[in-house]
Order: structure tokens, then sequence, then C-alpha cells
């Protein structure tokens, strides 16, 4: 069975292609920065290797390109469309609808676009590239795998606001909690390395959107973000945690509208908003040539992390590991190190030499003497949603 997978992010799409349930990759790739002249197209498919600069703007034309892709003549995988037997799509928000990998039909495209007011970065992403899926895979199932399903396991102290109940019971307002089939899939694979009965552990997703899940035997028990993918810590774009009453004093004192407001905080603030760039890549080379904003960015990025480590560790009464994922947590060993500086007091003491080592699967970085694990653990998120998606075509009967 051959399953393709689109993950869309707010500035990003990855792709794989499976053959399932052998799970092996017969082609794989990434757009990065899209909506820049200067996006990144990546194709890989046995001897076939791209990667090239692209104007991409739209999410719409990055599946575009995508799809053309894989049934170039040259270096495509697919001489038909009949060839995919189902589509797996991420999708960011399920609101307290969906708890569940779910096959879609028109209702369910219904209820994406209607959170789409609480994912205004990611739904309409998610749901653009489901239509063209749909247009060009006629014949295949269509999945959709939710990131806040994870985190229908946090108990109702952890996802409640204190605002009138009324706006809980009738309204849906909670904390839903996101990046949830990361989060799933780092969680499994570093409780299959610890090998331990219920080890208390925090997963630390770092991309151009980042978020943090307290993880107790297994289970998401309380997360970084909350009713949307907005708060909690600093991202590429996106401010994190802010005092709601700057928002009041914006529209109120300084004469922003509403749209404005929400735009800034979406889309001008974070990283962006505090260096002019919205690329860790581009703000650690920065603060290595001496660039003040950027060096700050980094410094209020981990201060950040560290303020949710302490919060969880309190919450889960102890912790027996951490776990570093996605773009930014596998892959910059600066933001790593200043993270875990001057937290001797929790056990964690980080190994430079190891923090600097680079490999391709799951490794510690901790001291022999830490007793905190501190693990980088590459994500899949892709997987995660090729085995969602299989289970469920299986179930159904769909696709075979």
């Amino acid at each position: 069975m051959n399953i393709l997978i689109i993950n869309s992010g707010s500035s990003s799409i990855k792709y794989q292609l499976f053959d399932m349930p052998s799970k092996r990759v017969i082609c794989a790739g990434a757009i990065e920065r899209i909506g820049s002249d200067e996006a990144i197209f990546k194709y890989k498919a046995k001897d076939v290797f791209v990667e090239e600069e692209r104007k991409i703007h739209t999410h719409k034309r990055g599946l575009e390109e995508i799809a053309d892709m894989l049934r170039d003549t040259h270096k495509g995988v697919i001489k038909m469309a009949d060839e995919i037997h189902a589509v797996g799509h991420r999708v960011v928000h399920g609101g307290n609808r969906f708890s569940e990998t779910t096959l879609i039909n028109k209702e369910v495209k219904e209820k994406i676009s209607a959170f789409s007011t609480l994912a205004p970065l990611h739904n309409p992403a998610n749901l653009e590239g489901i239509i063209l899926a749909e247009e060009i895979f006629p014949k295949a199932s269509q999945v959709a795998v939710f990131d806040t399903a994870f985190h229908q396991t946090m108990p109702k102290k952890a996802k409640k606001y204190a605002i009138p109940t009324a706006l809980f019971t009738e309204h849906g307002i909670q904390a839903y909690g996101f990046h949830g089939t990361s989060h799933k899939y780092v969680s499994e694979r570093a409780l299959e390395y610890l090998n331990q009965d219920n080890p208390k552990m925090i997963s630390i997703h770092l991309g151009n959107g980042c978020s943090m899940t307290a993880i107790k035997n297994g289970k998401s028990v309380d997360h970084s973000m909350g009713f949307a993918p907005s708060n909690g810590l600093i991202m590429g774009s996106r401010s994190g945690d802010i005092d709601h009453s700057i928002v009041f004093h914006l529209t109120e004192q300084l004469g922003y509208g509403q749209h404005a407001v929400k735009e800034m905080l979406l889309k001008k603030s974070g990283l962006l908003g505090l260096t002019g760039y919205n690329d860790l890549r581009d703000i650690q080379a920065e603060a290595k040539k001496g660039n003040a904003d950027c060096s700050l960015a980094l410094e209020m990025s981990a201060y950040r992390i560290k303020k949710y480590i302490g919060a969880y560790t309190a919450a889960m009464n102890g912790l027996h590991a951490i776990l570093f994922t996605a773009g930014i947590g596998e892959n910059s060993s600066i933001l790593r190190k200043m993270v875990c500086q001057e937290m001797t007091y929790f056990g964690i003491e980080l190994d430079d030499f190891k923090n600097e080592s680079g490999s391709s699967g799951i490794r510690e970085i901790n001291t022999a003497s830490s007793r905190v694990k501190i693990l980088v653990v590459p994500t899949n998120e892709e997987l995660e949603i090729a085995q969602q998606t299989f289970a469920l075509c299986g179930k159904l009967g769909k696709g075979f």
C-alpha cells in the first residue's frame, strides 16, 4: 500500500511516500521558507536528489510542485495517480471534535475549516493540502491525523482556564495542545530507549513553531500551547506567552485594530519581531558576528524553555529525561547548550562534546553523572502519520 504523507507547517511542507506496512520510504522531501522568493525545495528518491531555491509564495503552490515532482517523467516515482492508495494529512487543530485519526469527508473538511480561526497559520494550509490531494489522487483514501489528539489525556486542572465555566462547557474554550504527532512519536521512541517503568519526561519540539509537553506514564499531562498554537515558547513569528493586557493597551491606547494585533502577534513577533529574521540558522550566524539583537533573542528563547522545564518538573514531581526534537531541537547545539546551562539543581548536566557530535539516531548528550537524561530524538511525524493512516485504512477496508 503506497501512502503519501503531507505535513504542512506554518512556513514549510514536509512529505514522504511510504510503502506500508514495510515502512520503506519511496521518496521524501520538504519545502522550507514558504512565502519567500528563496524557498528551498528538496526531493530525494533512489539516486535522485534535488535541492534548489524556488519562488514559492503559498502552500498551494508548494503542494502543486510536490505533485509535479512525484509524477515527473525522469525524476518521479509514480506514473499514474492511482498508484497512491491513501494520503495522510497532518491537521493541526481538531478542537474537541476529533480525538483520533479520521477518514476525511465533507463534514470533516467543514470542521477543519471552522477550526481555522483557532489555527490560522496551519489549518488553512492543511485544508488546501486535502483539497488538492483529492483532485490529484481522486481514488485515494484521504485521512486526517490531528495534532491535538495526543493531548486529550491532559487533566482538567491543566487544560481549563480560570474564566467563566460556561465558556468551557458550552463553547469548548480550553487548552488543546499541539505538535501532538511529534510529541507522541518521540516520547514512544524515548520510552523504548530508556527502558524503565513510567519515566517522567519533557518533550521539547523546536522548529518554526515551538512547544513543550510534560509526559507522565506515556501520556500528555500538560503542554505549553493552549487554545490555539500561539502561546508558550518564543517561535519564528509568534510571540508565545505575553500579558493579555498588552492586547488591551494596543487596541485602546495605541490605536491598533483587532486584525492588526492578530497579524502582529502571529506573523510579526517572535524571533522575527526581535531580530528581523525568523530562521534560527540566520539568527545564530548573526549572533556570532556580534549582532546584539540576535544574541538576546537566543537568550530569551533559552530562558523561556528553562522556565517551562522548571514548571513541568514541579507538576510531575520529578524528571527522568528531557527530549530535544524537530529542526532546531535536533540541529542547534547552541540552543541546547544555552537551555541546559545552570540547570544542575534539576540534575541536568550537558556533555559539551556529545552535544556537538552529530548522529542520525536517538542519542544521549548528558554527562555520566547527570541525574536526568538529555536526549536528542529525531522526530518522524510523517512515519507516525503513515502508521496511523495504514491502521485506519486496514480497519475500514480502504485503499487495498
